[in-house]
């Protein structure tokens, strides 16, 4: 069976993000296939791919290798973050569904209930799960598409600190979701200006990557 190239592609973004494949070094086809236990066909469609994504560029001589970035390409993501969050909040008011906002609602009562448990690490995912639910709220594919890369990348460049009042993060997400539920998108849209910018202190950018053996992976 022919494992499609873009469950390889997010395999190997994966492992970019998370320091598998360290920044620089060299991506070869039949080793990333051996090591996803695909064909190099696949492989070769993904790089392409995470090559117009930005993590990965061509070298002359060198062939496909995990691109490398500047701070103040890591400080351009942020601000487009700022920028990009606010409108997919106001989109969101404008079109969300009741699916939507039933799955935001859970989102919010599940955060609010472990935010004083410390359980930094499921928090970080329901925030993240939160954001995406948000981002399909919006109904724009070109903006959601855009999302979702922008976060990828910022994963990939920098460590986020767990909020110093997690109840009050998880207060601030509840507010969203009353905005747009009510449609208000120029609340929805105030609410995660002040939200973003509040948490962009917790990311630092992250030092230099180690690779790490997982020559066994497998999708």
């Amino acid at each position: 069976m022919r494992v499609p190239a873009h469950s390889v592609c997010t395999a190997i973004r994966d492992d970019i993000v998370a320091g598998v494949h360290e920044r620089g070094s060299r991506l070869t086809e039949e080793v990333l296939a051996r090591r996803y236990g695909v064909s190099r066909v696949p492989v070769r469609e993904a790089l392409r791919t995470l090559e117009a994504e930005g993590f990965v560029v061509t070298r002359r001589h060198a062939g496909a290798c995990v691109a490398e970035w500047t701070g103040q390409e890591a400080a351009d993501l942020l601000e487009m973050r700022a920028l990009l969050e606010p409108l997919c909040a106001a989109r969101a008011a404008e079109r969300r569904t009741q699916a939507h906002l039933k799955v935001l609602r859970g989102l919010v009562r599940l955060g609010q209930e472990r935010a004083g448990s410390g359980l930094g690490e499921e928090l970080r995912a329901l925030g993240g799960w939160f954001h995406e639910t948000l981002a399909q709220a919006c109904d724009s594919p070109a903006l959601t598409s855009t999302l979702t890369r922008l976060r990828h990348k910022i994963a990939w460049m920098y460590v986020v600190q767990p909020p110093a009042d997690p109840v009050a993060a998880w207060a601030e997400h509840g507010a969203i979701v009353d905005a747009v539920a009510r449609r208000d998108g120029e609340r929805a849209r105030a609410l995660t200006a002040s939200h973003t910018e509040r948490t962009a202190a917790a990311y630092r950018v992250r030092a230099s990557q180690h690779a790490v053996n997982m020559s066994g992976a497998r999708l």
